[in-house]
């Protein structure tokens, strides 16, 4: 047996090696780890930290090449090019601003060239806003959620950021149809690759809107942009002939038209966006993107200055004004406001009980009223008071169940206009255009039971890993092909989600594992209420 310790020298070891280890700990961390001293004052000072956009790099190609213009990029870029030589005009200092025409190239093409030239700045950001054509829409904008256009030219990359911050406000929205065919911004794509250098572009779809949303909407942009961003509103102007449903004069004709076509202008001159849209609903006058230049006119202030760079119709390019369209090209010089930040406001506000009950009776009364009158009918006509949560921009689907079973259902998944109207819209959709049933009668009406999910914005997850069984709805794109399943789906039918995918495949006409690979997914949520019986 070894040597023992006397009890007091042993302790003293204990604590002497304790604190040893204690320094030597303490001196390890200190190499590995040596943070900066900040004080309150300080940390309190930080910038709030914000995360970059992860968006997947997803192309939107052209639908316009070979048809709008050359799809042989020489070709294309010869053609432009012609148009630049050709366009005479004075440099502007400071053009913050741009109206361009959108028709074809062998149209238009010349009087953008004109509004192009004008400035020989580089921008970092070129925010183009065009009117939706073929996508109804009513208090929204539309931003697309890609990273890249497309076209003969090259890959255009989209300001992902920019766009992030303008989906935090409600009238901004992802309606992708709104996109896929839509020749108003597209069409200006080409002539920016070719003259405006390395810049991020900002696509913009215009619904129709109330001054009061254009007034929003032109405060929210002008406290986002700077100094290094152009905006062109794309608008061709009056649309005379048959072929537009607008003869207002049948003699001297080209003069007509362009009193028509310089009465607006001296509105847009004076940066006047509430008389601008008022004489275009005094006269008629049949300018496709007002929404746009209304748009861009609530933007500018005083003292910007309005300069017509060229004017031009197809009349007058064919010598046959039977059918004829106008172009013009404005370039706006100043300075943009420096307007304060605003606050961006829920999306999707909670629903009362009432309005839940308000939004039941209406899709009911909106169905009877149909099938008795074969109109929609307006909420007013219905004695049904409309709430703000009620009006706000969002999608909805109406189910009709009789017997428990499924009669009818239809709905949008992308917000497009007031929930309300969506609401009028698909119930009377789901009683008598759901293609899997007969047209509801009249007599049926007491015997269905009526259901409302009303849908949050969808928005993309990157792995099918993270939608939530009974919670998410889930929207699926591969190859062209789409399906929608809504949340309450999956739980009724006692599928998990590999399940649920299979059936969405099948559903989208892919086969049942398509999803397993090359498919995205977009999620919603949905408050789904229904009556009681």
């Amino acid at each position: 047996m070894g040597r023992q310790l006397n009890k007091p020298f042993a302790k003293k070891l204990v604590l002497w090696s304790a604190a040893v280890l204690l320094v030597a700990i303490g001196l390890l961390l200190r190499r590995t780890y040596k943070p900066e001293p900040v004080s309150v004052v300080e940390e309190a000072a930080k910038p709030e930290r914000i995360e970059p956009v992860k968006l997947a790099k997803s192309v939107l190609r052209s639908s316009l090449a070979g048809r709008w213009y050359p799809a042989d990029a020489a070709t294309l870029r010869e053609q432009i090019g012609g148009f630049f030589r050709k366009a005479d005009v004075e440099p502007i200092e400071d053009v913050i601003a741009l109206i361009l025409p959108h028709a074809g190239y062998q149209y238009s093409g010349q009087t953008a060239a004109f509004g192009l030239k004008t400035t020989n700045k580089k921008y970092k950001r070129v925010v183009v806003i065009g009117p939706s054509h073929r996508v109804p829409m009513e208090e929204v904008l539309s931003v697309p959620r890609v990273s890249h256009y497309e076209t003969p030219l090259g890959e255009m990359p989209l300001d992902v950021e920019f766009i992030q911050k303008l989906l935090k406000y409600p009238m901004f929205r992802n309606v992708p149809r709104a996109h896929q065919y839509e020749h108003s911004v597209q069409i200006e794509v080409p002539l920016l690759q070719y003259s405006a250098g390395k810049f991020r572009l900002v696509p913009i779809v215009a619904g129709r809107c109330s001054l009061e949303t254009i007034n929003k909407v032109g405060a929210i942009l002008s406290s986002l942009i700077d100094s290094d961003t152009l905006v062109i509103a794309s608008s061709d102007f009056v649309h005379y002939g048959t072929n537009y449903g607008y003869l207002p004069f049948r003699e001297n004709i080209p003069e007509q038209i362009k009193k028509l076509d310089m009465g607006a202008y001296e509105h847009i001159a004076a940066v006047d966006a509430k008389g601008f849209l008022e004489y275009k609903e005094q006269t008629g006058a049949t300018i496709c993107g007002f929404m746009p230049v209304a748009i861009l006119l609530s933007m500018l202030e005083s003292p910007a200055e309005a300069r017509l760079t060229n004017y031009a119709t197809s009349g007058e390019l064919t010598g046959d004004f039977t059918n004829s369209v106008s172009y013009l090209s404005v370039a706006f010089s100043g300075r943009w406001p420096n307007h304060p930040a605003i606050e961006p406001q829920v999306s999707d506000p909670e629903l009362s009980e009432q309005d839940k009950r308000q939004l039941l009776s209406l899709a009911r009364q909106s169905l009877v009223h149909f099938l008795e009158k074969r109109r929609a009918p307006q909420a007013s006509e219905l004695g049904i008071t409309v709430s703000d949560e009620m009006s706000c921009t969002r999608a909805a689907f109406v189910t009709l169940k009789k017997n428990h079973r499924l009669r009818g259902c239809i709905g949008d998944i992308f917000p497009r206009q007031p929930l309300y109207k969506s609401v009028i819209a698909n119930a009377i959709n789901a009683g008598v255009n759901d293609r899997r049933f007969l047209p509801v009668t009249s007599a049926e009406c007491n015997d269905i039971m009526i259901e409302i999910s009303a849908l949050t914005a969808p928005k993309p997850i990157t792995s099918s890993e993270e939608i939530r069984v009974g919670i998410d709805g889930v929207v699926l794109n591969k190859d062209g092909r789409s399906a929608v399943f809504l949340p309450q789906v999956a739980p009724e039918q006692g599928w998990n989600v590999n399940q649920m995918l299979t059936q969405l495949s099948l559903k989208a006409g892919l086969a049942g594992d398509a999803w397993k690979d090359g498919a995205n997914f977009l999620v919603f949520q949905a408050d789904v209420f229904g009556e009681e019986r």
